[in-house]
């Protein structure tokens, strides 16, 4: 078992920054491929981001490509999502995901934290 734990969610005008962090406990945190997905009320739960075991490789939803950037940090056992430039649209509770394999799809992952809300206002 894997528990993730999200924070760093909030409020903040458009244009702004966040980041977000999900602390992961239990199995070893190295084993695994992290990804950052997102649910806005009345829509399905999408890609956001995701990052290898290593962190040698990332893999970005063209929505935020170029405004959000994944890393991890082993040691801490810990994955984050900073956000900048942040839209309306961006506006969803985030969610943090261990998956045993490097995967955009939803059902590749098999541990899902609680998630932290963003909203972004216009």
């Amino acid at each position: 078992q894997v528990q993730l734990v999200e924070s760093g969610g909030g409020l903040v005008q458009a244009g702004g920054s966040l980041i977000l962090s999900c602390a992961a406990s239990g199995r070893t945190f190295s084993n695994y491929n992290m990804g950052w997905f997102r649910q806005a009320p009345g829509k399905e739960r999408e890609f956001v981001s995701r990052i290898s075991w290593s962190g040698g490789s990332t893999a970005y939803a063209d929505s935020v490509k170029g405004r959000f950037t994944i890393s991890r940090d082993n040691a801490k056992n810990t994955v984050y999502l900073q956000m900048n430039s942040l839209k309306p649209e961006d506006t969803a509770v985030y969610y943090c995901a261990a998956s045993p394999y490097p995967s955009s799809l939803v059902h590749m992952y098999n541990y899902w934290g609680q998630g932290t809300q963003v909203t972004v206002s216009s």
